[in-house]
């Protein structure tokens, strides 16, 4: 296991970054019959918030539980809370959403 050093992680933290953390989660209408062709749309914006560098990591999630996807958003608590708003998914009621400040590392990713 490679060493870490007190000073390797004080250096860390000084060079870390604030996101926003976006847990999204079945919402009340989840079941209506169109839910498809909004989650289709809501990916759509996804890919568009991701080509502007607004959504720096998204993750569907696919096990079955309440939670449908989680997204790392380089924004403010406020500007992402506006942002999901606006979604088409969270505006038909197919999705709810939470949002946590978090931060994220140089070289953290998830895709290669």
């Amino acid at each position: 296991m490679t060493t870490i050093t007190d000073e390797f992680m004080q250096r860390s933290l000084a060079q870390s970054k604030v996101y926003s953390l976006m847990i999204l989660r079945q919402g009340p209408k989840w079941e209506q019959p169109d839910r498809d062709k909004i989650i289709w749309e809501h990916g759509r914006r996804n890919f568009q918030l991701r080509a502007d560098g607004v959504l720096s990591i998204v993750c569907p999630v696919t096990d079955g539980s309440d939670v449908k996807g989680i997204g790392i958003f380089d924004a403010t608590v406020e500007e992402t809370n506006h942002i999901m708003n606006e979604d088409p998914g969270v505006k038909a009621g197919v999705f709810i959403h939470e949002i946590h400040l978090c931060r994220g590392f140089p070289g953290d990713a998830v895709a290669k």
